[in-house]
C-alpha cells in the first residue's frame, strides 16, 4: 500500500481502520489514549467529578496500520477526545525522614500526592 499524499485522505484511512489510538497532552504531559481508558494524571484543581474535558492538543493518529503526527499538533477540528472526569483521589502513604547524624535533628513528613481520573471517550476523526 502505497502512503496517502493528504491529510484528509490519511484520515480517511485511519477511519477505515476498526480501533484508533491518540497521543495528547494531558496536564503538561504526553500520554498514548484509547477508547474507554482509564487515566490517572496530577490533580486537575479546576474541575469536578463529571466534568466532560475536551483535549485538544493531540500529537498523533492512528490505528492498527497507518498512523498521522502533528506538526507538533494536529488541528482540533480533524479529531475529537473527550474525558470525563471520574474522580480525585489520593496516591499511598509517603514518609519523608530525615535526619541529621550525631545532631539529634530528626524528622518524619508524611504525604499523600493528589491525582485526578479521567475516562477517554470516543475518538472522533
Amino acid at each position: 500500500a502505497t502512503a496517502p499524499t493528504t491529510i484528509p485522505n490519511a484520515l480517511n484511512l485511519i477511519r477505515s481502520q476498526p480501533s484508533h489510538y491518540v497521543v495528547a497532552s494531558v496536564a503538561g504531559r504526553k500520554y498514548l489514549l484509547t477508547p474507554r481508558d482509564l487515566l490517572t494524571v496530577p490533580r486537575l484543581k479546576d474541575v469536578k467529578v463529571g466534568d466532560v474535558l475536551k483535549l485538544s492538543d493531540i500529537h498523533e493518529l492512528g490505528s492498527r496500520e497507518y498512523t498521522v503526527r502533528g506538526n507538533p499538533k494536529i488541528p482540533a477540528e480533524q479529531v475529537r477526545v473527550e474525558a470525563t472526569v471520574v474522580e480525585h483521589t489520593k496516591g499511598k502513604m509517603e514518609v519523608i525522614f530525615k535526619k541529621k547524624r550525631r545532631k539529634g535533628y530528626e524528622r518524619t513528613v508524611y504525604h499523600k500526592q493528589t491525582y485526578t481520573r479521567l475516562r477517554i471517550g470516543p475518538i472522533e476523526i
